[in-house]
């Protein structure tokens, strides 16, 4: 595993799966009445924050606080970078502090390469989310979930190959979309961009997927379907006529999940525009996977900040088995 999680490009195949097998072992935990391990005692793990979140960081403190680590929880608001302090001195502030690893959410693409690059600190960098780059760990607890559910029982070892995933939506501002196109396709996933013409970035077709504008022409053959969140606070324009028109045409509805084979799953990485990307009736469904992806999410962020910082130790200690009559005569 490298010092650093910026990128799901990052990502070899077999580091991929060591982190989901690591995720499984982890998972387990939560079975436990003591939701809790000594893996990462002593160590310190910084929440940094720049845009709003629920999910994603409330994910990582759970993750770090049942490793055992000391999290602290930085938010810009309230600190001295609303009084316009740079990441620069933000940065060497938590080194004075003896992070061991910042997790970083940052509103502009770029930022935790920046962090992980400078020398300005000398613990991990973890990726949160940057501008509209991306969002690795979203993208490995989304495989998680799906290698749980269409590969069944013990997917220990498994990738997705030869799985066909659909993500549609507002790929244009979509940091979970770029994320998952890397790494579903080092998993072996036939990845499709399904979005209006206007909400397709510019270079996409260096990216390892194909582009499709109808959504109906590839239902048929999806294994799963992530609808994105049209994210009205990244756009300067009118990308299409009206949220009626873009939900007729790309919206997930009861109708449009009928025509997905029995197996397929539903994804959604929050928050829902219920009625505009997917309806109530769909999200709803147990065919939908998104409180599920929620869950996983812990288990994904325990792996992660485990395999960063634990060292080559097993993330769940195997019990030692009580010594037999035999033995304790011997």
């Amino acid at each position: 595993m490298k010092r650093h999680l910026i990128s799901a490009a990052d990502l070899t195949r077999d580091e991929a799966v060591l982190i989901l097998d690591t995720a499984e072992e982890l998972a387990r935990v939560a079975d436990r009445p003591v939701k809790k391990l000594p893996t990462l005692r002593g160590r310190t793990v910084v929440n940094l924050f720049f845009e709003d979140s629920t999910r994603t960081r409330i994910s990582f403190e759970a993750a770090a606080k049942r490793l055992s680590a000391d999290v602290i929880t930085f938010s810009a608001k309230g600190s001295s970078v609303s009084k316009g302090e740079s990441l620069k001195d933000t940065a060497l502030t938590l080194e004075a502090m003896g992070a061991d690893a910042v997790v970083i959410r940052h509103h502009d693409s770029g930022a935790p390469h920046r962090l992980a690059t400078s020398g300005w600190i000398g613990g991990s960098v973890v990726n949160a989310g940057d501008g509209t780059h991306e969002h690795p760990t979203q993208a490995l607890l989304d495989a998680f979930t799906m290698r749980r559910r269409l590969c069944g029982g013990d997917a220990t070892g498994r990738d997705l190959a030869g799985r066909h995933v659909t993500i549609v939506g507002d790929i244009l501002h979509s940091r979970v979309a770029r994320s998952n196109v890397h790494l579903l396709s080092t998993l072996g996933a036939h990845v499709t961009l399904v979005a209006p013409p206007t909400l397709v970035p510019v270079g996409v077709e260096s990216w390892p997927c194909e582009v499709s504008y109808d959504l109906d022409a590839v239902l048929d053959k999806s294994d799963a379907v992530i609808t994105l969140r049209v994210q009205r606070e990244r756009m300067n324009a009118a990308f299409f006529p009206t949220e009626r028109e873009y939900a007729r045409r790309y919206g997930l509805d009861g109708h449009r999940m009928t025509r997905m084979p029995a197996h397929a799953l539903v994804m959604h990485p929050g928050p829902m525009n219920r009625g505009m990307e997917i309806t109530a009736e769909v999200a709803d469904s147990p065919r939908c996977t998104a409180v599920e992806q929620v869950t996983n999410g812990v288990s994904i962020r325990m792996a992660v900040l485990y395999l960063l910082l634990g060292g080559s130790e097993p993330a769940v200690a195997t019990p030692t088995p009580a010594p037999t009559a035999e033995e304790n005569h011997r």
